[in-house]
């Protein structure tokens, strides 16, 4: 068994809105110093795979549901 952990953030130049509104927060709660924030989703998911197997699966999840390409990359890593 493996564990998959998969990270999902925007491309470079792709507007995050969550992000912005989260920095405009923290900027309204007095937290200074604070240059950008921006959102990122991390799916961990137990796999009945090993090695090539489960990285390949992963990619297939990445591209058919978890990651839309046009504007997300994908990071993932196994452990």
């Amino acid at each position: 068994m493996v564990i998959a952990d998969i990270r999902i953030e925007l491309k470079h130049g792709v507007t995050d809105p969550e992000g912005q509104n989260t920095l405009k927060a923290l900027e309204l709660l007095g937290f200074e110093g604070v240059r950008a924030v921006r959102t990122v989703k991390v799916f961990e998911i137990d796999l009945d795979a090993e090695g090539d197997g489960a990285l390949q699966m992963c990619e297939n999840m990445c591209r058919k549901l978890l990651a839309n390409p046009v504007i997300q990359n994908y990071q993932i890593e196994l452990k």
